[in-house]
């Protein structure tokens, strides 16, 4: 028997990959691209096309998750604010707060 012909190894398709990292959490966006064209002008035209829409529709993507974000980030910040408050006024409870005038 002849050794059957190895076939060469399959490449993954082309992706269009962002990576977002924070001291608390990471986040992997990707996105498909169609294969790269190596003929002609036209092919080419067609895949820098779709190459655009694809960095378009990534970057609606970040921004959508870094908006969610930020939006948790605020409420976080609200709520430790009138926490703070909130012990600020038990630490001073019974005492009396003199206001200075101008």
């Amino acid at each position: 028997m002849s050794p059957s012909p190895s076939k060469p190894p399959s490449t993954p398709p082309p992706t269009l990959t962002a990576t977002y990292t924070s001291p608390t959490t990471s986040h992997t966006f990707t996105h498909p691209l169609p294969p790269t064209p190596i003929h002609s002008t036209q092919q080419k035209t067609i895949y820098l096309s779709a190459l655009r829409k694809s960095v378009t529709q990534l970057q609606e993507n970040i921004n959508a998750f870094l908006t969610s974000r930020m939006e948790e980030d605020k409420a976080l910040a609200a709520e430790a604010g009138v926490k703070g408050e909130e012990k600020a006024e038990e630490e001073g409870y019974g005492e009396e707060r003199v206001e200075e005038g101008v």
